[in-house]
C-alpha cells in the first residue's frame, strides 16, 4: 500500500504528533508498505537535526508560530499537489490537520484520493493559551470542515472522540498510541541517577514533556514543597525560564532522549502529569511502561490510561492542592507505589507500536472499502 502522510509536525520537533508520525512510517516500512511524509521545513538551526529516514520526506515552506517560535506551520504550496500526484498514494493520512493538512485534504479530494484524518491536538486550548485571536467556535468550525471532508477521523481517546462528536464531527473511531516496552521498562531504574537527583534520599517525583503554557507545569509548585520530595522536570519549551523562576525547588534537566530518558522514567518513584488538555498522554504511557505510578488530571486522554486506585490516581484538573495531596499519599506509602507501578506496567504491555500500527492499517483498509470511496490505485497486499 502506498501511503502519503501529510503532517503538521515532524522531527526535529519534539511532540506527540511528530513522534507518532515517525513510528507509523517506520511500521509501514516494516510491513512492506510505501509511506511518504510531507512536513513543514524546520528552522535553519534545526536542519542538521532533522536526520535521515528509511522513507522519503518532503519538506514544504514554513513559518514560526507567534509566541511559540520553535513550532512551525507548514504553508500550503503547489509543491504539495505535485508530491501527492507523483506518489499516487492509495490513501492520504492527515496527521493533526489544521493548516498544511487542510491543504493536503483539498488536494487529495481533487485527485480523488481516500483520506483519513488523525485528530491529536486540542487546537482550541492552544488558541486560548497563546492568544492567537481565534475563538473556540472558530477553531471548531474549521476542524469540523476539515474532518467532515475526510473519509474517517481517528481520535486518540474516549474523551477526544466525545469532543469531536459533540462538535459535529462524523465518522469518528478511536485509535490510540503505542509504547516500546523494551525501551521503557522498570529494569532501567538506576540508583546512581537517583543519588545524583536526590542526594538526601528524597522521593523522586517526575514530569516529562514540553514546557509550555497549556501543560500547566506551574501546578507542581505545591508538590515541590512537600517534605522529603524532590521534583524533577524533564523537557524544554517556551515556558522554561518562567517556570524555573516560579519553581525554585524543582530540578530542571532539559530535554532528554533515548536511554537517558528511559533511565530517568524508571528512576522516578511517582510520575505527575499536569496538563488538562491532553488528547492522549503519551508520557503517561511511557511512565507506566517504566513501572511508575501516575498522578494525572481526570481530564482528556489520561482518563483512558490511568485507573485511579489501581495504576495511579486521577485528581481534579487545575487543582495544585489535590495534585500535591495525591503525591503525598503515595510518598507515604511505598507498598502502594510498588503495587500501582506493577499494575501500570501490566496495563500497557500489549500496547506495542506494532499492534497499534496494524490497527491503523486496518483503518486504512476500512476507508478504502467504504461505500462511495474510489481508490485511485489498487491496494497492495
Amino acid at each position: 500500500m502506498r501511503v502519503a502522510i501529510v503532517t503538521e509536525s515532524f522531527p526535529p520537533d519534539l511532540n506527540g504528533v511528530a513522534h507518532s508520525v515517525v513510528r507509523v512510517a517506520e511500521h509501514l516500512v516494516a510491513r512492506g508498505h510505501e509511506p511518504l511524509v510531507v512536513a513543514p521545513a524546520p528552522a535553519a538551526a534545526g536542519r542538521a537535526e532533522a536526520g535521515a529516514h528509511p522513507y522519503p520526506v518532503v519538506r514544504v515552506p514554513s513559518l514560526p508560530v507567534p509566541l511559540y517560535r520553535s513550532f512551525r506551520l507548514g504553508l500550503p504550496s503547489r509543491r504539495l499537489t505535485e508530491v501527492l500526484a507523483d506518489h499516487a498514494p492509495d490513501v492520504v493520512h492527515l496527521a493533526s490537520p489544521f493548516v498544511l493538512g487542510a491543504r493536503g485534504l483539498t488536494v487529495a479530494r481533487r485527485l480523488r484520493l481516500p483520506t483519513l484524518a488523525v485528530y491529536q491536538t486540542d487546537v482550541a486550548a492552544y488558541a486560548r493559551a497563546y492568544h492567537l485571536g481565534w475563538s473556540v467556535a472558530t477553531v471548531w468550525r474549521w476542524l469540523r470542515e476539515i474532518h467532515n471532508a475526510a473519509d474517517r477521523t481517528l481520535a486518540p481517546s474516549t474523551a477526544a472522540a466525545a469532543d469531536l462528536t459533540a462538535n459535529g464531527i462524523d465518522r469518528v473511531r478511536i485509535w490510540g498510541r503505542g509504547i516500546d516496552p523494551v525501551r521503557f521498562a522498570p529494569a532501567h531504574r538506576c540508583e546512581q541517577t537517583r543519588r545524583e537527583l536526590a542526594p538526601g534520599g528524597e522521593t523522586l517525583v517526575g514530569y516529562v514533556g514540553r514546557l509550555a503554557a497549556e501543560k500547566r507545569v506551574d501546578l507542581l509548585a505545591e508538590t515541590s514543597r512537600l517534605p522529603g520530595v524532590r521534583v524533577v522536570v524533564v523537557g524544554d519549551g517556551p515556558a522554561r525560564k518562567e517556570l524555573e523562576r516560579a519553581l525554585p525547588a524543582v530540578r530542571f534537566l532539559g530535554a532528554r532522549h533515548g536511554r537517558d530518558l528511559a533511565r530517568l522514567y524508571a528512576s522516578f518513584d511517582v510520575f505527575t502529569h499536569t496538563g488538562p488538555h491532553e488528547t492522549f498522554g503519551q508520557t503517561v504511557q511511557e511512565a507506566q511502561a517504566s513501572g511508575v505510578p501516575v498522578v494525572a488530571p481526570a481530564a482528556g486522554g489520561p482518563m483512558d490510561l490511568v485507573v485511579s486506585g489501581v495504576t495511579g490516581l486521577l485528581v481534579p484538573p487545575d487543582d495544585p492542592t489535590a495534585l500535591a495531596e495525591a503525591v503525598a499519599g503515595l510518598v507515604a506509602d511505598p507498598a502502594r507505589r510498588a503495587r500501582y507501578g506493577r499494575a501500570a506496567r501490566a496495563a500497557v504491555a500489549g500496547r506495542t507500536w506494532a499492534a497499534i500500527g496494524d490497527e491503523l492499517i486496518e483503518h486504512y483498509r476500512a476507508v478504502l472499502d467504504a461505500p462511495g470511496v474510489v481508490a485511485r490505485l489498487p491496494v497492495a497486499a
